[in-house]
């Protein structure tokens, strides 16, 4: 059975999130995007817990149940601050439990070192990497660790800003324990291929969404060929990197990234990295460093040219939310736009979801439910045939399909704009 999964997500208890993620939202949205399985996120909050233990049901085998039957696996993001090598290091790690008991022992042992869980859904310590991991591991064997989107600037593994030159350097000892990485939205995997030294570690992609909404979820994820869903399948195919049944990853392409390229986005300055070299990393136009993006770091570290692909790489596939191609074809900025809304429903009513229109629908299908300018801009994206104009210090790349494109998104994540959008609520 193929299964598509995200684990990286947000409940609306972690900042900057939509106050209308609920458990049933999410589900939702994630069927109608073509997912199978989402992790829950945030389960060290005390009341997005107490929701989860509410509303999902356990069976043994490590994968939650809705009522209707779709699947969670446990799963939280914390936010370790602390120095290391006369530097303030900032890293972001994913953390999987196996069952309600192992997450609510996890949450006692990090109360017991001082964290405080009822701030953030994605909480904030002073814990060293590798003292997380042995708390993890230390609660339950098969409790796991992933870092993630680990070369984002401000919050990372290998962050320009305050991350580390290895795996090894972060996690110390506890490494043994590291057996996957997350590539983040301004990464792809054939970026991670050029550095040697990530070869032993399976790369997953999810999407780390603040929302519930079809362009955000499930932006980036995994898909797995599976007898049987359960938590120590999942993590067995992700360790043994086995391409029959870990069969690719989804990803964006790592331009349409917030961090891919370096700049400064007060100042509307985004550059190359061997432009940012040639200027010291400064912005020519306020003199202040710029934010080294993600590009700039992989080509710090990397042994390899580019296009090299490591024996036994899990492959991936490119695609960028449906929603966002329509928005180009119709030349309308705002995602929430009801005219995107329906042309999203045609097409998700016609091929069932979001991701079998941009990975499997043929363009003469599309074309008839949509029209042809559409079916066509499915296919670029679907072949590679897209440019992105790059993403840099927080601001998102911009799709370009030929003459035309994307214009700059600007949603507002405010609940009361999101409330006036009722239609919405039909998907």
């Amino acid at each position: 059975m193929e299964i598509i999964a995200d684990f990286h997500i947000h409940s609306r208890y972690s900042r900057a999130t939509s106050k209308q993620i609920t458990i049933e939202n999410l589900a939702k949205y994630a069927r109608i995007k073509g997912l199978g399985l989402l992790g829950t996120g945030d389960f060290t909050h005390p009341l997005w817990l107490s929701e989860l233990k509410g509303q999902l049901s356990e069976d043994g085998t490590g994968v939650l149940r809705t009522n209707d039957g779709f699947g969670f696996v446990l799963t939280t993001e914390i936010s370790s601050i602390y120095k290391h090598g006369g530097k303030v290091r900032k890293i972001h790690n994913i953390i999987f439990a196996p069952d309600f008991g192992a997450a609510e022992q996890l949450n006692e042992s990090l109360r017991k070192e001082g964290v405080n869980l009822d701030s953030d859904g994605r909480p904030i310590c002073g814990i060293h990497c590798p003292e997380l991991v042995e708390i993890v591991k230390g609660v339950d064997k098969r409790c796991e660790v992933i870092p993630a989107h680990i070369w984002t600037p401000w919050f990372s593994l290998f962050g320009s800003m305050s991350g580390f030159d290895s795996v090894e350097e972060c996690f110390q000892d506890q490494t043994k324990h590291i057996f996957a990485l997350e590539t983040g939205l301004s990464s792809d995997p054939a970026m991670n291929w050029r550095i040697s030294a990530l070869d032993r570690f399976t790369l997953v992609s999810n999407s780390d969404s603040h929302s519930f909404w079809p362009w955000r979820i499930g932006r980036e994820a995994n898909v797995f060929e599976l007898k049987n869903v359960t938590y120590d399948s999942i993590f067995r195919v992700i360790k043994e990197k086995d391409p029959k049944r870990f069969l690719y990853t989804i990803e964006v392409d790592p331009a349409y990234g917030k961090y891919h390229l370096d700049g400064h986005r007060n100042c509307g300055i985004c550059i190359e990295p061997r432009e940012s070299e040639k200027i010291r990393n400064v912005c020519p136009r306020c003199g202040n460093r710029l934010t080294i993006g993600v590009l700039h770091r992989v080509e710090e570290l990397a042994d390899r040219k580019e296009g090299f692909v490591p024996v036994g790489a899990i492959p991936f596939k490119s695609l960028i939310p449906l929603s966002e191609i329509i928005a180009s074809v119709l030349g309308i900025e705002q995602l929430y736009s009801k005219r995107i809304y329906n042309e999203h429903k045609r097409l998700v009513s016609k091929f069932g979801s979001e991701l079998a229109v941009l990975l499997k629908a043929p363009k003469e299908e599309i074309s008839s439910v949509s029209g042809s300018r559409l079916a066509e801009a499915i296919l670029m994206v679907r072949e590679g045939r897209v440019k992105i104009k790059a993403g840099y210090d927080g601001k998102y790349g911009v799709p370009v399909f030929g003459k035309e494109s994307v214009k700059e998104e600007k949603i507002n994540n405010k609940t009361s704009k999101i409330n006036k959008q009722k239609n919405l609520s039909d998907f």
